[in-house]
């Protein structure tokens, strides 16, 4: 069985084509700069390997329906694709950014489908529409294959009210859907079902704390192999301190920066969202930029990881609290997996909750999967690197023979 799973954004698509029977990726693609003069492709194929082939070509792809087309003839290429014909593509499988409270799981695209999606753009106004375009132009290039969206809310949708309600009129719950939704759910959902096969864990006992960093940044309580509470609530702007993101600030800052700044909503959008997190401490938000910076003995870029390190560990106990129960700390993604001073930082001081880190295998420098706690520590401290095209890959074969 062979899967596509697309990621759209409004002038991009990733994609990676999966071989079922192996679990495993056989291509690797972006698409950027769609609309622009010179666009680039990236198309690199994968054997068993891990051996492959590269191409990357500039040109001028005018729309998505052009990009995925491309796509399609590197896949059947002679030279750089693995498969003979686009028939051989069993199903093709959509990251959608925004379920809403409508979808618990993955599901099957249909007109119902579609028109929820679009219900939902008020909740997702950046994600959800070149969600719909991939959607659309992957039901015209594969009229046979059927389609799903895995959503990146749906993982936390098993959060209990306590913990998605804010404390507002409770009509704007009712009537405008505000709560907490959550964000990276198909990163924190594969991340729970690696670490409970590393440990040995059936997920459905499994407690642990999710901790996805990268330049977006959250975290997740999974009680009983289920989301319990997350970081991001109802925008991706809630949580940690990020890249550029600001994460939890008091609600009354704009009502500030308008009066005292004379600042508008769009002003205030872009400082929290695009000027703020590390980016607002030291200008840049290349992590391993600024833990470089702080080793050379840059004030701003200490202060900012200090900040950075301080918020995850902050989630960390009340997460644990919330819990009741804990058998394991997961850091995944790029700075998670990357960067042992950011796990040092995060799990220091924390022996009285039974949770210590061994220095040394924290900073072994190694892509898989790993336990860096130390002997004693009561909680084990993992990292497990993430990978949201194959949870979605997954997700698409499960849901595809259930309807078969």
């Amino acid at each position: 069985m062979k899967i596509l799973v697309i990621n759209t954004g409004s002038s991009s698509i990733k994609y990676q084509l999966f071989d079922m029977d192996r679990d495993s990726a056989m291509v690797i693609g972006l698409v950027e700069k769609i609309g622009e003069k010179n666009s680039i492709l990236t198309h690199k194929t994968i054997d068993q390997n891990g051996d492959g082939k590269e191409k990357v070509e500039t040109s001028h792809i005018a729309d998505h329906t052009k990009g995925l087309a491309r796509i399609v003839e590197l896949l059947t290429d002679p030279e750089y694709g693995v498969i003979r014909d686009k028939s051989e593509i069993t199903a093709v499988g959509h990251r959608v950014v925004h379920g809403g409270e409508q979808f618990k799981s993955s599901t099957v695209i249909n007109e119902k489908v579609l028109k929820t999606v679009k219900d939902n753009i008020p909740l997702a106004p950046l994600h959800n529409p070149p969600n719909l375009t991939g959607i659309e132009v992957a039901k015209t290039i594969f009229p046979g294959a059927p389609q799903v969206a895995v959503f990146d809310t749906a993982f936390h949708q098993s959060i209990p009210q306590k913990a998605y309600l804010y404390a507002l009129p409770y009509d704007l719950y009712l009537k405008n859907r505000v709560r907490r939704y959550g964000f990276h759910g198909t990163s924190h959902a594969y991340v729970t079902v690696e670490a409970a096969k590393f440990m040995g864990i059936s997920r459905d006992k499994f407690n642990l704390i999710t901790i996805h960093l990268g330049n977006g940044a959250s975290m997740t309580a999974v009680k009983n192999g289920r989301s319990f509470d997350t970081s991001m609530g109802l925008t991706p702007l809630e949580g940690l301190v990020m890249g550029t993101r600001s994460g939890d600030v008091d609600p009354a800052l704009p009502f500030f920066l308008a009066r005292n700044l004379d600042m508008d909503l769009k002003d205030i959008d872009q400082l929290l969202n695009k000027e703020s997190g590390i980016k607002g401490f030291c200008g840049i938000n290349d992590m391993r930029e600024v833990e470089d910076r702080a080793r050379a003995g840059d004030e701003r870029a200490k202060t900012a990881l200090d900040v950075y390190a301080y918020r995850i560990k902050k989630y960390i106990g009340a997460y644990y609290a919330a819990l009741g129960r804990l058998d394991a700390i997961v850091f995944t993604a790029g700075i998670g997996e990357n960067s042992p001073l950011i796990r040092s930082m995060c799990c220091k001081d924390l022996q009285e909750l039974g949770i210590k880190i061994d220095e040394d295998k924290n900073r072994e420098r190694r892509k898989d999967e790993r336990d860096i706690s130390a002997t004693d520590s009561r909680i084990r401290i993992l990292v497990i690197p993430t990978n949201e095209e194959k949870r979605i890959a997954r997700e698409t074969k499960r849901v595809i023979e259930h309807i078969n």
